[in-house]
């Protein structure tokens, strides 16, 4: 399944305002983080942290490039975009004519490669100004909710999400008479870090801060067990990233979402 766009459909419930880009030629400097935030140089590349150490179980691939299944994410793992022979450890994963996530780099690419889509994004971390807080409505998501998981996110779109995602991490919900109407969750693990994702509020649900209570909720496991929190969006969706500084989140870096097809 392509990457689709990383943006939460539901925009926070907080006045819009457009963060200040960093320097083009990279990212700006890291925020100040909260209270036993670790480094930060992990979040260059994400995904190749994830899969080598907190989703080691779930990785798939060779040494060059690590992939999730399927039915799990499309995220992909490149540990060198510079390496001489990651181009053929691709093609060893992935085989040819094939759909190849591309996060969080812009490589050149070879003869016959071509480029699937590009959206443009933001990374977001955590800083000092971040109060989470467990949210006592919110019920916990797992395999035997993945069809409700599933149907909302078809109605909201907030990004990629498969029939396993929730194996990805703690995913959390509301309902209202029964029916989920609201979920988040972790999808990525940078070492030391847990990405939210997946924040979705059914259209008849929404204007009411039910993605900002599903935030703070995440967030506030993810400091429990030590880790500091961090997001993507689509850089497009200024609202969400308003909302999302307005919890006490700042902006990392800008990046690109996409893929590329193999030959």
């Amino acid at each position: 399944m392509p990457l689709s766009d990383p943006s939460p459909a539901e925009p926070l419930h907080v006045s819009a305002r457009v963060p200040e880009a960093p320097a083009p030629d990279g990212p700006g400097p890291s925020p100040s983080a909260a209270p036993g935030a670790v480094g930060d140089d992990v979040l260059d590349n994400p995904t190749w942290s994830s899969l080598t150490r907190h989703h080691r179980g779930l990785a798939e691939g060779n040494e060059h490039v690590l992939r999730y299944p399927e039915d799990v994410s499309p995220f992909v793992g490149i540990r060198d975009w510079e390496h001489p022979d990651v181009w053929d450890a691709i093609l060893d994963v992935f085989g040819h004519g094939a759909e190849v996530g591309v996060s969080h780099a812009d490589p050149l690419l070879p003869a016959g490669w071509t480029p699937v889509f590009s959206i443009p994004g933001v990374q977001l971390v955590q800083t000092e100004r971040l109060v989470p807080r467990p949210d006592e409505e919110a019920v916990e998501l797992g395999a035997e909710d993945s069809a409700e998981m599933l149907a909302l996110v078809e109605r909201t779109r907030p990004g990629p999400f498969l029939p396993r995602t929730h194996e990805m991490g703690r995913y959390v919900g509301l309902r209202r008479g029964g029916e989920l109407i609201a979920m988040a969750g972790e999808r990525l693990h940078p070492d030391g870090w847990t990405e939210i994702s997946a924040v979705a509020v059914d259209p008849e649900h929404r204007r009411q801060g039910l993605a900002s209570r599903l935030v703070l909720d995440v967030a506030f496991h993810i400091q429990e067990r030590g880790d500091s929190a961090l997001l993507h969006a689509s850089a497009a969706n200024t609202t969400a990233i308003a909302g999302y500084e307005k919890l006490g989140f700042a902006l990392r870096r800008r990046l690109t979402f996409g893929a590329v097809r193999t030959p």
